[in-house]
């Protein structure tokens, strides 16, 4: 990686090339590795390198954006000049009012050097771990496991100098044995954190209760989604609705519905790039100070995210959530969070007469992005709760739902809430949950 000199070195390059009225420029490095097993047997193991050099240009109210890879002087001013030569003939941009300005940034360190320096040997040993488990259970073990360390520097010309470095990692894993599976997954900076061995348990433990699936009628059910299912529905949230550009577009299911209840009592969602436990980012795409928003309060909708520009459009500052420029989808909510509630998965399952427990969905769609309507399938450990208990694996079964509604359905919210791949959510008990086929 560049590191912060020599990284705002060469933004400062990119500013003093573009000449323009206002200019900003970014360098996203990133180191990659990646191993994938398959069969209980590693098949595949890569790394990667990779660096994006970006600049905005700013000419009145026309804007142009320029992208490259390389990080030599000559390149990076090259990048800038091609972003100012593509201001010059752009369209104005009437709603246009400036790029955003130098603000305070929070505490947020989402870098780990276990991480960063994680070997193939030592991916090759988390395998071996996770293999050991399964094939003591009697499972074929597949997954991968993946390790980055990158870093983002922004830097403007209105005095934006920003530089933060990041490091996630993942494993998911799949246990499967016949025609049965179960899923596991590990998410955070942190990789020496893991417990391999923990980890394969609990897919295996899913995996072999799942043999002998039988399928149920379509139809609507009470439901206990565990997080990586409830992960899903609050990014899809976030893609269809928490981001201003599509309030104010109206295309957002919060658009003219801020200060009335939308959801159930019980649920709040919020956004917070300084949270520690989520791969925090003081900053965003801009340079802009992240700060938490309210997204939903106890039921209420309560905002968006912007950034500058949808900001400027409504007189007012960057929550600090823009996305790479030309940013056409505009601002977004990276770092949502349901807040928990005081229930146990078990206590979940205990207080259930009948219905299904979803490990995590598969293949989810939107359907009608304003109603929130989203269809997928469950998938991975999927089973009948009668009576209090679990009492049968299921065939996977497609639903069809709307997600707001199914948050205005929700009895139970569970304690432990964990890392998914898009937010940090704990396990839900939903009354009524629509399954298609």
């Amino acid at each position: 990686m560049l590191g912060k000199t020599q990284a705002l070195e060469l933004l400062d390059i990119a500013l003093a090339s573009a000449k323009a009225d206002q200019a900003e420029a970014f360098i996203y490095a990133s180191r990659e590795a990646l191993t994938r097993f398959a069969e209980s047997v590693i098949h595949q193991n890569v790394a990667e390198s990779d660096v994006t050099v970006s600049a905005r240009a700013v000419a009145g109210k026309r804007i142009g954006c320029a992208r490259g890879n390389q990080t030599s002087r000559g390149e990076i001013a090259a990048v800038a000049e091609r972003a100012q030569a593509l201001a010059e003939i752009a369209a104005e941009d009437a709603d246009f009012v400036s790029l955003p300005e130098p603000g305070e940034y929070g505490e947020a360190d989402a870098y780990c050097e276990a991480t960063a320096a994680c070997t193939p040997e030592q991916r090759a040993e988390i395998a071996a771990a996770i293999v050991e488990v399964c094939s003591q259970r009697g499972c074929r073990a597949s997954g991968s496991i993946s390790t980055e360390a990158a870093e983002l520097a922004v830097a403007n010309s209105l005095g934006i100098r920003a530089h933060a470095r990041m490091t996630p990692a993942a494993v998911v894993l799949v246990a499967s044995v016949d025609e049965a599976s179960g899923y596991a997954e590990w998410r955070g900076q942190d990789i020496s954190r893991l417990d391999p061995a923990a980890l394969a348990a609990r897919a295996c433990e899913k995996c072999l209760a799942s043999r002998g699936a039988e399928p149920i009628a379509p139809g609507e059910y009470t439901v206990i989604l565990e997080p990586p299912a409830v992960g899903d529905m609050i990014a899809f949230l976030g893609y269809m609705g928490f981001g201003a550009l599509a309030f104010q577009e109206g295309r957002s299911f919060m658009s003219g519905r801020l200060g009335e209840k939308i959801v159930g009592e019980n649920i709040t969602i919020y956004d917070d790039p300084l949270d520690p436990r989520a791969l925090p980012l003081p900053f965003d795409w801009e340079g802009a100070p992240a700060r938490k928003v309210t997204l939903i309060e106890n039921g209420v909708a309560k905002g968006v995210v912007y950034d500058s520009y949808t900001a400027h459009k409504e007189g007012k500052k960057s929550t600090g959530h823009a996305t790479p420029a030309p940013s056409t989808y505009g601002p977004y909510p990276s770092h949502l969070f349901l807040a928990p509630g005081e229930a146990s998965l078990d206590d979940m399952i205990a207080s259930t007469d009948r219905g299904i427990l979803v490990t995590r969905f598969h293949y989810t769609n939107i359907v009608h992005e304003k109603e929130t309507i989203i269809t997928g399938m469950t998938r991975d450990g999927t089973f009948l709760i009668e009576e209090g208990k679990v009492t049968r694996p299921l065939k996977n079964l497609r639903f069809t739902q709307s997600i707001v509604e199914a948050l205005s359905q929700v009895s139970m919210i569970g304690k432990d809430a964990v890392l998914t791949e898009h937010a940090f959510v704990p396990a839900l008990k939903v009354d009524k949950f629509a399954f298609t086929s």
